[in-house]
């Protein structure tokens, strides 16, 4: 091969091909026409003398050398990009680059809000879509290129892909106010191991399961829970159990956080559980890319004061419970009180 006379488009156009497998999509990614991407494909394929894609069915399948490729092939693209940027620092204000998070909306209440506004302030053209994502398929959505970044619980991510520990939490149960049998119970307290189990449930799932963590940690003590419904969201969890005899169990943080919004009494789980590790997980490829840095740093930091290793919850967290749950003498206490009161959660 002549290298010399070598067009450096096409490695955009395999690049993106490699990612996408569509030809209309490439072409929508990299400026060209459904038949230019067709035309530099053919180019490709004389050049290298290999077919690249076979088409089975509807999809382009690529070759075993053309799987090759992937990575050398990103990695020269993002190396030429960043030596011909200068290799100067990035400035969020000039970037327009557009991101796409898969989530759970979890993070909808704990993360986006802030995220919100530091990229409003800081990044004024950078546009975020954020996206359910679930952890048994959020491996072939970050191939694809449909996310970015992912958060999502700790697996064993195929070898292209990096990740970060973001933080580790906790849950807690959650029930309506005056809930028929749970008025003898206050605001923080144990939840008895009778009531959780006898009681139904109303749990987050994204699967066929009707089942989440704290079903292996009951298991383990040889005991059950009567889960009836499933949601895919932790705040349909908070939802249903604020308007029904239902119970839910929600991460910590966010059961604190909308326990207010949605007329909610928090409790403490009656049995020991491990910490829940969240993790953000991106391509490998994108490890040096600026504006990519950027963003995962930033989310990293926003994330920071919900590690529950680092940063407990504590007294005040629960001592800012809503007012429908304290009598006029506990609204009176001061949060010195509540502190000798309420020991931080384990």
């Amino acid at each position: 091969m002549n290298f010399r006379a070598f067009d450096l488009n096409l490695l955009r156009v395999l690049d993106a091909m490699l990612s996408l497998r569509n030809t209309t999509r490439v072409g929508e990614t990299v400026g060209l026409s459904q038949p230019a991407v067709s035309s530099a494909l053919r180019r490709l394929r004389d050049i290298l003398g290999d077919p690249l894609f076979v088409r089975e069915g509807n999809l382009l399948v690529p070759t075993g050398f053309a799987l090759s490729l992937q990575v050398p092939v990103r990695a020269a693209l993002e190396s030429l990009e960043h030596a011909l940027s200068g290799g100067g620092s990035f400035d969020p204000s000039r970037s327009q680059r557009s991101f796409v998070i898969g989530a759970s909306d979890y993070f909808h209440e704990m993360l986006m809000p802030q995220l919100a506004d530091l990229l409003t302030r800081n990044a004024p053209n950078m546009r975020l879509k954020m996206l359910p994502a679930a952890t048994a398929s959020f491996p072939a959505m970050l191939a694809a290129e449909r996310f970015d970044v992912v958060l999502s619980i700790s697996i064993d991510p195929p070898v292209w892909i990096e990740k970060q520990r973001a933080f580790q939490a906790t849950n807690m149960v959650v029930a309506r106010q005056d809930h028929p049998m749970l008025r003898g119970l206050t605001w923080g307290s144990v939840l008895p191991l009778d009531l959780f189990c006898g009681l139904p449930h109303v749990i987050f799932s994204v699967t066929d399961d009707f089942s989440h963590f704290e079903d292996a940690a009951l298991e383990r003590i040889g005991r059950s829970r009567n889960v009836r419904f499933t949601m895919p969201g932790y705040y349909g969890v908070g939802r249903v159990a604020a308007q029904s005899d239902l119970i839910g169990v929600l991460p910590a943080r966010f059961a604190l956080s909308v326990a207010d919004k949605l007329g909610l009494v928090a409790y403490r789980l009656p049995f020991e559980m491990p910490l829940i590790d969240m993790y953000l997980y991106w391509r490998k490829r994108d490890m040096s890319n600026r504006e990519h840095e950027w963003l995962r740093g930033l989310i990293i930091d926003l994330l920071k004061p919900l590690d529950e290793v680092s940063f407990p919850v504590t007294a005040e967290e629960f001592g800012a419970r809503p007012a429908w749950t304290r009598s006029p003498k506990d609204q009176a206490s001061s949060t010195r009180r509540l502190g000798s009161e309420i020991s931080p959660l384990k």
